[in-house]
């Protein structure tokens, strides 16, 4: 009976101890990937922070960490900040009026010369939409839903989000090229992508979290992308298409991460005269 109780005792704190390090890795400061993206047509090169799931409401994110990280950002001088949308989690539909105004209030103070631009997620969707545009406007931050805006040199478009249905491609396209830059779309599934013309060449998503809890490079989770892992994570070039998906900030369930550490995207855009582009890192 010691041996079984002695066992059973050294397999709970190995337990304990690899939950703890899962906890760990997901409460971390994100690793900032950096990448040069060449754009045919751009006047001038911009440097463009990218950020996903948030995912307010879990234990991996609270006002401090995601403060500490609002300065990391800032400490970056990125031109642009865009978000791909997932800043609450959970299913409440009264998710978002409980938990966004205390945890949103830190990203007032992002600072980029052209402005926080976001997208919607599903988890915006289901914890109450309008609850997270409101809170999203009272941190100054401007929400793109099927619409486009102008960004310095380029054109920024915001797909609404594609998981849940709301995913307008054609209209933020039609919004996008109004505007008479090179466009750049922002969305938080990146399941768009293969549908997405010549003129698009550029793509900046979340949804994925990489996998989120990845053993020995498998993902043990059920994709949440009908491509599989085609769009799982990071730099993805296809033809003259680039996708770019951040893991993103926080966690979805449990508030572990494994193989999969949160980071963010510190991309610069140059003229294509400038290539060739430095290598993704």
């Amino acid at each position: 009976m010691r041996t079984i109780l002695a066992t059973l005792g050294g397999l709970a704190l190995l337990l304990a101890l690899f939950l703890g390090w899962c906890f760990r890795e997901a409460t971390g400061d994100p690793i900032v990937r950096r990448a040069d993206v060449a754009m045919p047509g751009l006047e001038r090169p911009i440097r463009i922070a990218l950020i996903s799931d948030i995912h307010i409401g879990t234990a991996a994110m609270g006002p401090k960490r995601l403060a500490r990280i609002v300065a990391q950002i800032n400490a970056l001088k990125p031109d642009l900040v865009v978000i791909a949308g997932d800043f609450i989690f959970g299913h409440d539909p009264q998710g978002a009026a409980r938990l966004g105004p205390a945890m949103i209030a830190p990203l007032k103070a992002l600072r980029a010369p052209l402005g926080v631009a976001a997208v919607l997620g599903n988890h915006d969707y289901w914890t109450g939409a309008q609850a997270t545009r409101g809170e999203l406007a009272r941190a100054g931050i401007t929400l793109l839903e099927n619409s486009a805006v102008l960004r310095g040199p380029i054109a920024l478009g915001g797909i609404a989000d594609d998981f849940t249905g709301h995913a307008n491609v054609e209209a933020t396209l039609r919004a996008a090229r109004s505007l008479g830059k090179p466009i750049v779309l922002l969305t938080h599934s990146p399941d768009v992508a293969p549908a997405l013309p010549a003129d698009a060449p550029l793509l900046l998503a979340g949804h994925t979290h990489c996998g989120q809890v990845l053993f020995f490079g498998r993902n043990i989770a059920p994709e949440v992308s009908r491509y599989g892992a085609r769009y799982r994570c990071g730099l993805v070039r296809e033809g003259g298409r680039t996708v770019v998906v951040t893991g993103g900030l926080g966690t979805s369930g449990v508030p572990f991460r494994l193989g999969a550490p949160p980071d963010l995207w510190l991309l610069t855009l140059v003229p294509a005269a400038m290539a060739p582009t430095r290598k993704a890192g």
